[in-house]
């Protein structure tokens, strides 16, 4: 089925054209004797006038028609109606429209060829109705612009596919003809929204006289149907889109310097508050290991060893001084000034320095004011996890240091199995190593004793001491020469 072919006498007629282009009647070519000379303008074999059923003038093959692309095709009429409807709407816009027009290499063939008349500019319009992939279709595109000839495509199929994939557009019967329905768009500000249904002839009129052209949309479709790669749109659009993408950027960016101003402002007000945290903090700690110190100067002699047994006697002391020991490796010594109210009610463990390095068990209700910036730099430790849990649910219902507090709790202790008769675990007596002297019961008397000391199960050289250390306050020196206790400061002896 072909519209177009070469008479012997007249040149070329068009079968959809009602003089068929060179001021002849139908009549002359269709039904006559003998046959009107036509021939096929791609393969020159003999051609006759038709009509279909529904009155759609064409020209067909003779029989013996050699291997021709024209009679290959059988392109349905509803092809060739849509062809009929693009080269008509071409021409009412004011371009020169040819069917069936072929590349000089045979690499295309453009179903209808609209041209400015002074030949500036050529486009081909091209009916798509049968199922082609949006790779296919982009080829066929891609060789037509290589020869300097601009492509639409159009249907009328609900959804083609391909639709957006090259400049394109669908088509749907409307009122006097055929219209633009999908395609066509126009930016509102925001987003792009679909143009109310254009004709087609007013659409091509646009596209020949570059009031609109083909755009790949930067901004999101404001679509029914869905997106497309591609639309038909007016420049004054394609400006307006611009700018509201550089007035996104622009405040993207200011949203950015914002937050950082922002992130930056909020990094300094936490470092001003850990610098004076760490400073009300420290000197927190020196105001305690001076009043440490004080304690530990005024309550020398019998009276301080008896206070520092005491002290010992307190619960959790001592678990908590082997915790330190073994965990940490912190030797600890059970603090003097326990009666001041800095320690929120625990038990001060002093280092070997003289710094407090934990507090034992405070209570939540006396932590705050000096107690509170004191403790807040401190490690805390408690006998059993659910005093420390108690400890942080009661602090957290009126104030808590910036970055929490320090707990540990101690491991708890081994208990008897089920259904002994006691619960509590009784150490076996330990035997005494070689070496070390069997205590005697008395107290040393040498004039030069000869000490020693066991500490974490570690026997230690001693010597005498002028004034109470960590070591003498916590164990027990024995002497090598008498065997018996020596109850006087000493301190380890490192060579």
């Amino acid at each position: 089925m072909a519209f177009r072919a070469v008479h012997a006498e007249w040149g070329t007629v068009f079968a959809h054209l009602p003089d068929l282009g060179c001021g002849q009647a139908w009549e002359a070519v269709w039904k006559v004797r003998p046959a009107a000379p036509v021939s096929c303008a791609e393969c020159g074999h003999s051609m006759y006038a038709k009509t279909s059923e529904r009155g759609l003038r064409f020209f067909a093959h003779a029989p013996h028609a050699p291997d021709c692309e024209i009679a290959r095709q059988g392109e349905s009429e509803a092809h060739h109606l849509l062809k009929l409807e693009l080269a008509s709407a071409a021409r009412q816009a004011g371009a020169h429209a040819e069917l069936e027009v072929r590349a000089p290499d045979g690499s295309w063939r453009a179903d209808v060829l609209a041209a400015d008349p002074a030949g500036t500019w050529r486009m081909a319009l091209e009916a798509q109705l049968s199922p082609i992939t949006a790779a296919e279709i982009t080829g066929r595109t891609e060789r037509m612009d290589a020869h300097g000839v601009t492509c639409c495509w159009f249907s009328d199929r609900p959804r083609p596919p391909w639709l957006g994939a090259v400049p394109s557009v669908r088509l749907v019967a409307a009122e006097g003809g055929i219209a633009v329905a999908e395609g066509l768009v126009k930016f509102t500000g925001a987003a792009w929204e679909p143009v109310p249904r254009v004709p087609l002839a007013e659409f091509l009129r646009w596209v020949f006289t570059c009031r609109i052209g083909p755009h790949p949309p930067q901004v999101r479709l404001r679509y029914p149907q869905r997106q497309l790669a591609q639309v038909w749109t007016a420049p004054q659009y394609i400006a307006a889109e611009e700018v509201y993408l550089w007035q996104e950027e622009e405040r993207q960016r200011k949203d950015v310097e914002e937050r950082s101003r922002f992130l930056e402002k909020a990094a300094r007000r936490r470092a001003d508050i850990h610098r004076k945290n760490a400073a009300s903090r420290r000197a927190a700690l020196e105001r305690a290991a001076s009043a440490e110190a004080y304690a530990r100067r005024t309550e020398l002699g019998p009276t301080g060893r008896a206070l520092q047994e005491k002290l010992m006697r307190r619960p959790g002391v001592e678990e908590a001084i082997r915790y330190l020991a073994r965990e940490h490796q912190v030797p600890v010594t059970v603090g003097m000034s326990t009666a001041e109210l800095r320690w929120g009610g625990g038990t001060p463990l002093i280092g070997p320095d003289g710094i407090p390095a934990a507090v034992l068990s405070p209570v939540s209700r006396l932590v705050r004011g000096e107690a509170f910036r004191l403790l807040a730099g401190m490690l805390l430790l408690f006998e059993t996890a659910a005093e420390q849990q108690r400890f942080d649910r009661n602090t957290r219902r009126r104030k808590v240091p910036v970055g929490g507090w320090r707990m540990e709790h101690l491991p708890a202790a081994p208990t008897a199995p089920a259904g002994t008769a006691s619960a509590a675990v009784v150490p076996a007596p330990r035997k005494p190593r070689p070496g070390r002297p069997r205590p005697t019961g008395s107290r040393c008397s040498c004039t030069e004793p000869q000490l020693t000391a066991v500490i974490l199960g570690e026997t230690h050289p001693a010597e005498p001491a002028r004034q109470m250390t960590p070591a003498s306050a916590l164990y027990t020196a024995s002497c090598l020469s008498c065997g018996g206790t020596y109850d006087r400061p000493w301190r380890r002896r490192t060579t």
